[in-house]
């Protein structure tokens, strides 16, 4: 067990503990909106959930990382002559769902009034609904940040370890993140938008992860992403005096 001590391995395993809450961030911020959704009681339950099972799936996908990489450009189906492995499939369903979801999360907030005339009433979020979205969703996010794992530590102790540590940091701060964003519309709405660009972005990488990698797509996203939020954090900071922000319609729980 002396090599898990080494240089090396203490290095590696700090690395990975910051990739893992970096490649995590929209991970937090879909669970955030989800949560948000559920009854106050449920929250805290909600979010204990998530960590527990994200640290089980993530535990599980490391020890079944070679048989995972083993199947990176097998066919498992195939339409129109365009061959699809595992890998593949889960990110163009990822994506898929994670567009919707977030597409109908953005009309519920901006047009709940409409629909309440139109006498459509949104039921508040069931927990077991809410886990189960947390934990499919949280199995495609899981790949990257299981690759990852693979190709920054040697030994799988340092995987699990740096996976269980970024999450349950992930858990300490979701809090604070998830109330940070509910009190802020603005944030709410480009949240939003950014998990409509991460969807899309899977879809990509489903389609053809090789092209994706070429075009280096994601850090284009991931900048999008960090200019505009840096950009409302100056919006915010003018505006903070002169007028209260709008109000986003929630469910009635």
């Amino acid at each position: 067990m002396s090599y898990l001590f080494t240089m090396d391995s203490l290095v590696s395993f700090l690395v990975l503990v910051v990739l893992e809450i970096v490649l995590g961030i929209d991970n937090v911020i879909f669970v955030s909106i989800i949560l948000n959704r559920l009854p106050n009681k449920d929250q805290k339950k909600g979010r204990f959930t998530w960590m527990v099972t994200g640290m089980v799936m993530r535990s599980i996908l490391l020890f079944g990382l070679t048989w995972l990489l083993a199947q990176k450009g097998k066919s498992v189906i195939t339409v129109f002559e365009k061959s699809f492995d595992l890998s593949s499939l889960v990110m163009l369903a990822g994506g898929l769902f994670l567009i919707y979801k977030t597409v109908k999360e953005i009309h519920e907030k901006l047009e709940g009034d409409a629909d309440i005339e139109a006498g459509i009433v949104s039921k508040p979020l069931s927990f077991s609904n809410a886990v189960f979205q947390i934990i499919l969703i949280d199995m495609v996010f899981s790949f990257d940040s299981i690759i990852t794992a693979g190709g920054t530590a040697k030994h799988i102790e340092i995987m699990i370890a740096a996976v269980v540590i970024a999450m349950i940091i992930m858990f300490l701060f979701s809090p604070a993140i998830s109330s940070f964003i509910h009190k802020h519309p603005t944030l709410k709405m480009l949240a939003l938008s950014f998990l409509v660009m991460i969807g899309f972005v899977l879809l990509v990488e489903g389609w053809n992860s090789e092209q994706l990698h070429d075009m280096q797509l994601k850090n284009y996203v991931y900048f999008a992403m960090a200019f505009s939020f840096a950009v409302e954090l100056m919006n915010m900071k003018e505006r903070k005096k002169k007028r209260k922000p709008v109000e986003l319609h929630e469910p009635k729980l």
